[in-house]
């Protein structure tokens, strides 16, 4: 019976992964990032907003979104992620095709990304992580790196389609016509599948035998090292790449090379995006994660020095695309598996959501500061040479963090 049931689970557990792989893919923390960058000249055009004054709305999204992620961790903790999650993406759904209201007045463009980011954070994987950790345990890694495909595959897709609708229909349409990823791709399947294992489908490892979730409080992860080496790290990280992913269509543009070449770059983001998920995802389940990350952290190092000046060299970028989508594919994975294993599942929610935090904080600070330097510079040298060392220190911090807990002495009954 014992093994009838855990064939029964091992099944549902795909479709949960298929489910949150869609919800990743369709939520509010890819699809922003990945057409903001194609809105600067058609904004510029019209209204006579600069990049900066641009970028500002991401920033102003990121932040009311990260700032949330703790609050949304704890509901779902509280109320589980199938609730969370579907509410969050329809509210998603509705926040991101209101931009096609996008006043004159700058200050309604930005009240717009407010209210999207006031919405969204539960469509992204402070959701779709917990329900994805507490149904694998032995092949996390590549679970979580499955399920973090959504952000590569959005950016292998949504750059291409939101250039095809800004040049066939204009930008205001493009919103509700990117808004249908959701809508009719990862609505219809998160509500069909999507949902957090009953105690006796869980892994073993997870529980005690009277199924009682172990691991950490809040409290208690808060006053460890790892979890501040963790917090600085990511926050390290997230500002040195956030920039990068949201300005490279106008990093590649100041090298010579036109609108759908430039959306035909992001797409080799996403595969770095998706090489980097999966394999980083296989290792994490095999080796000490942060001798993993470590190295894979550098890569995007080098390619800022690649994408600085403004060579033409179409390998060359091509080759710094790859390497920035590849290290992003190993943070957003280490970020769900590292609190797992360094402070279990009781209360994961809440942990992954101040986790979260900084990845969201910096990521939506950093292309402001992008967009600052390169139009007070002329060119985005000053801060890709800046990143090139925060990258580094970054990953560095994570050779800090130690072993794995062999157990937690916290156990919260669910």
């Amino acid at each position: 019976m014992d093994g009838q049931r855990r064939s029964e689970a091992n099944k549902t557990s795909i479709g949960v992964l298929v489910a949150g792989f869609l919800g990743t893919m369709c939520g509010a923390s890819p699809i922003p990032f990945n057409v903001v960058g194609f809105l600067f000249e058609p904004l510029q055009s019209e209204y006579g907003w600069n990049i900066a004054q641009v970028s500002l709305g991401i920033t102003i999204f990121g932040l009311t979104a990260s700032l949330l992620a703790p609050v949304f961790g704890w509901m779902v903790d509280r109320y589980g992620v199938r609730r969370v999650g579907i509410w969050s993406l329809v509210a998603f759904i509705c926040a991101f095709s209101a931009l096609y209201f996008t006043p004159a007045s700058i200050v309604g463009f930005y009240g717009l990304w407010l209210l999207v980011g006031l919405v969204g954070i539960g469509s992204t994987p402070v959701t779709w992580s917990r329900g994805i950790s507490l149904w694998f345990s032995q092949n996390r890694g590549l679970a979580l790196g499955i399920m973090l495909l959504g952000t590569s595959a959005a950016a292998l897709v949504v750059p291409r389609v939101a250039v095809w609708a800004i040049e066939t229909v204009g930008w205001r349409e493009m919103f509700p016509i990117v808004a249908l990823f959701p809508l009719l791709i990862a609505l219809p399947v998160v509500i069909w599948l999507f949902r957090e294992p009953r105690p006796e489908e869980r892994p073993p490892a997870l529980q005690t035998a009277d199924g009682a979730l172990t691991g950490m409080t809040l409290g208690e992860a808060v006053k460890t090292r790892q979890f501040w080496l963790l917090w600085v790290s990511i926050l390290l990280i997230a500002f040195a790449y956030g920039g990068a992913h949201v300005h490279m269509p106008s990093i590649v543009r100041d090298h010579g090379i036109d609108a759908q070449a430039a959306a035909g770059i992001m797409g080799v983001v996403g595969i770095g995006l998706l090489i980097g998920r999966v394999g980083v995802g296989f290792l994490l389940d095999r080796i000490w994660g942060p001798i993993v990350a470590f190295p894979v952290l550098c890569l995007p190092a080098l390619a800022c020095f690649l994408l600085m000046g403004t060579s033409t060299d179409m390998t060359l970028i091509m080759i710094a695309a790859f390497l920035l989508g590849f290290a992003a594919g190993a943070e957003s994975d280490l970020i769900a598996f590292l609190a797992a294993r360094y402070f279990g599942m009781a209360h994961f929610g809440k942990i992954y959501g101040f986790l979260y935090m900084p990845f969201g904080l910096f990521s939506a600070i950093s292309p402001l500061a992008y967009g600052i330097v390169r139009q007070s510079t002329g060119s985005y040298d000053l801060i890709l040479n800046a990143a090139i060392f925060i990258f580094i220190i970054g990953g560095a911090l994570l050779l800090f963090l130690g072993r794995y807990p062999d157990r937690f002495a916290t156990k919260v009954h669910a």
